[in-house]
């Protein structure tokens, strides 16, 4: 403390006070506490604080005491900067604690908002977000939005499968909000919100089969583009683009134009389904289609929505050149019904037909294994067994006169 500050004692030991030079606090002079006394054979001196904000004689003298008693005993603070440390050291376990116990009880909802959600938009596409938030929102919150992830259990999961079966939703939706759900699961588990494993293990979801067995004829695609260029020209390229390449929707939508090389025909599929990065050759006439058009900027897209971005879902003038070629008619059967995806199907199936390996059709169609390209196999055995006939027909016109069993005979 100052040495030059004039001290003066009080009724009480080792408590002692100064006056404010030119403050008051009622009639008197304002007066500043402060007490002292030793420990371990050294001397300390602590301040307290003045009259106007609550000190007084008594109330220092019960201080020291305090820390007298804990010098004492060996139990507690025998200082008050010491006291201070400890009050702030108990603060932090206590926010700690708050902080363990928020992190035990926090729901669902919180979860995906304010930790799951906030990381997913900076690491995953805008359209895997929206569906994400659509799924919470239409499927996941109302079973389990307001539970504590630790209560959640395997018979929530089951409420969910069983509100989405009773509304009709697809086996394949179903399948996309179990997997969105996992993924916020496994995202707190890894970030220690949960320990165990998500609660969809062992929920028996439907099966799934969206094979479409449906192709167009050559005929048939030719008279679909007519049909769609009297409709709508951009419905007409984006078919032909699909038709062509076997592009989803999605990536034909997506398609900017730094993603087109004229000079090389070459389309350059990036971060498709399953991030996998593909190049596709562009046939004569989707690049004379490009060709047509006027190139924007690199990072531009080349089909737009009213409202300049990404195209959401296939305008309504592609249904109704279907209706009106009847490619539906009389068809009930959902593997056959032709829908835009089928101009995919078309161009892997028109592939094979032309005699393409089947691993080429996968690396062109960006599938990730073999076995979503086994669909088509139909068709490459069809082509097999077109080539083996082919073959008998030569060998009987080299070999006159000789009997040539049929493989149809077999």
């Amino acid at each position: 403390m100052d040495m030059a500050t004039k001290w003066l004692g009080t009724n009480f030991p080792g408590v002692r006070f100064r006056e404010h030079p030119t403050r008051k606090h009622g009639v008197q002079k304002d007066k500043y506490f402060a007490i002292y006394y030793k420990v371990d054979g050294k001397r300390r001196e602590e301040s307290l604080g003045w009259a106007s904000q609550g000190m007084s004689a008594a109330k220092a003298s019960q201080v020291l005491a305090k820390l007298k008693e804990a010098a004492r005993t060996g139990e507690g603070a025998t200082s008050l900067a010491e006291k201070r440390k400890l009050a702030e050291a108990k603060r932090e376990e206590e926010r700690q604690q708050e902080e363990a116990r928020a992190r035990e009880n926090i729901t669902f909802a919180d979860y995906c908002a304010n930790d799951y959600l906030p990381l997913a938009r900076v690491t995953k596409k805008p359209e895997s977000i929206r569906k994400t938030e659509e799924h919470v929102k239409n499927w996941l919150g109302p079973v389990v939005g307001r539970l504590p992830l630790k209560n959640i259990r395997q018979m929530h999961m089951q409420k969910v499968l069983l509100a989405m079966a009773n509304a009709g939703r697809s086996p394949r939706s179903i399948q996309y909000v179990f997997a969105t759900f996992r993924a916020i699961w496994n995202h707190a588990r890894n970030n220690g919100f949960v320990q165990v494993q998500s609660p969809t293990k062992g929920v028996a979801l439907p099966k799934v089969n969206n094979e479409r067995k449906r192709y167009l004829s050559r005929p048939e695609a030719d008279a679909l583009l007519a049909e769609l260029a009297t409709r709508s020209p951009q419905t007409h390229d984006l078919a032909l683009l699909s038709l062509d390449t076997g592009m989803r929707f999605s990536e034909v939508t997506g398609l900017t134009w730094g993603c087109v090389d004229l000079d090389k025909g070459r389309i350059d599929i990036l971060n498709a389904k399953g991030e996998k990065d593909r190049a596709i050759p562009m046939t004569a006439r989707v690049k004379e289609l490009f060709e047509s058009m006027t190139p924007g900027a690199s990072n531009e897209l080349i089909f737009k929505s009213r409202v300049g971005g990404q195209i959401g879902k296939i305008s309504k003038s592609f249904d109704l050149a279907v209706e009106k070629l009847g490619l539906n008619k009389d068809v009930d059967d959902p593997k056959q019904i032709f829908s835009f995806h089928c101009l995919r199907h078309t161009c892997a199936s028109w592939l094979i037909e032309a005699g393409t390996d089947l691993y080429v059709v996968q690396k062109t169609l960006g599938h990730s294994t073999p076995v979503v390209t086994q669909r088509y196999s139909h068709v490459a055995d069809a082509s097999i067994a077109n080539a083996f006939r082919a073959m008998e027909a030569d060998t009987a016109k080299a070999q006159p006169g000789k009997k040539v069993i049929s493989l149809g005979d077999r």
